[in-house]
């Protein structure tokens, strides 16, 4: 397997990372790959997805198949992933295959379950929201009274921006959503939340760690809109932040690029969820820090060492280009996009349709209100839904 194979090639040979996906974080992926001299390979499972588009090497398959993973990790040095969805069990078996996996399974099971995730962190002594596991409405009911309605519902498994999160107004709310939900509910309280924020890290097999600058994720409808750099927040928060996720991504054995969300309320930092991948907070050190996610992601599966994370100008802003509801494709509007001085615009090569993330928008500047300012300008520019 990945492996084995890797210790046969010729050291004149380019290393080759294999990646579990092939969405818009593989094609940035390979973006850098190409930069460093790395062979990237994805798992498409259809032949137009982003990192397929930009040229990475792929094969065709479906990430619940066990042959096609294995196919994707023949002799590749590490097999890492882009996304979340794909069974834990199945990464089991690559690991016991010999498989070189990073993150490791027992690491990537905290991105791909919340609940257990939330169990492992407050294992760890780590500060999480209040909590529980709902199978009955009258355990729904029993939360709410120690909590208060309405409540935050969350799918342990598979939800990703917006999907799988939504609040529960009463019982009678909560007896549908349970019935459509055999494995239960996440249940958290209705937190009074002053602003959300991102911390990621970067750990390589090697054990080296990094921490790039805390920021500030700002949210519409669940889904993340504008992401600020630095955060607008003070020394000693950011601090523990960036520390708190340093010490989650030791302990927990993480390895590659970790995004660690966080709420940031009047009881203190509260954690959300982590993502054990290139992350939509981290779009902005494309251009914003000296060294990017994507490559840092290279970096930290590898082995190989981790590079600076300073920002490259005071202020840093990314602002994602999100669907019209007219549907229409951004692509038509790139030059009255660039067209706005200081605008970086990346595009994700997907089909547009309203409400979908098809690209983002950096600014690097002297403020973040100046930055934040042409960064939107720039994205309304491309049609970008409000």
């Amino acid at each position: 397997m990945g492996s084995a194979a890797s210790q046969h090639r010729p050291d004149t040979a380019a290393a080759v990372v294999a990646m579990v996906g092939a969405g818009q974080l593989a094609q940035m992926t390979q973006q850098a790959a190409i930069a460093l001299g790395v062979q990237l390979r994805v798992l498409a499972q259809l032949p137009d997805e982003p990192a397929v588009l930009a040229g990475a090497d792929h094969r065709l398959g479906s990430p619940d198949d066990l042959q096609a993973l294995l196919a994707l990790a023949d002799g590749a040095d590490v097999v890492t992933f882009d996304h979340e969805q794909i069974d834990p069990g199945l990464l089991v078996e690559l690991e016991r295959a010999g498989v070189n996996l990073q993150p490791a399974p027992a690491a990537k099971l905290l991105a791909q379950d919340k609940l257990h995730a939330r169990r492992e962190l407050e294992r760890m002594g780590f500060p999480v929201p209040p909590f529980t596991h709902a199978h009955s409405v009258e355990q729904v009911q029993a939360f709410a009274q120690q909590h208060g309605w309405p409540l935050v519902a969350k799918t342990p498994r598979g939800g990703y921006d917006g999907r799988g999160v939504f609040e529960l107004a009463d019982p009678e709310q909560a007896a549908a959503e349970l019935a459509t939900h055999p494995d239960g509910l996440l249940l958290e309280p209705l937190l009074e939340i002053r602003r959300e924020l991102a911390a990621m890290v970067a750990r390589s097999t090697t054990g080296e760690q990094v921490a790039y600058p805390v920021v500030e994720s700002v949210q519409r409808d669940a889904m993340c809109r504008e992401i600020l750099a630095p955060a607008p927040i003070d020394a000693e928060l950011a601090q523990q932040a960036a520390q708190m996720a340093l010490q989650i991504a030791q302990r927990a054995g993480i390895t590659g690029v970790v995004a660690l969300e966080l709420f940031d309320t009047p009881a203190g930092l509260l954690v959300n969820e982590l993502a054990l991948r290139p992350h939509n907070s981290g779009h902005y050190t494309i251009e914003g820090c000296v060294t990017s996610q994507f490559e840092q992601h290279l970096r930290g599966v590898l082995g190989w060492p981790l590079g600076a994370t300073e920002l490259t100008a005071p202020a840093v802003v990314m602002v994602n280009v999100v669907g019209a509801a007219d549907g229409s494709d951004p692509l038509r509007r790139i030059p009255q996009a660039l067209a706005v001085a200081g605008a970086h615009v990346h595009l994700y090569a997907k089909t547009a349709r309203p409400g979908r993330k098809l690209g983002h928008v950096t600014v690097c500047g002297a403020d973040l209100q100046g930055a934040r300012a042409t960064a939107l300008r720039a994205a309304r520019e491309l049609g970008s839904e409000p």
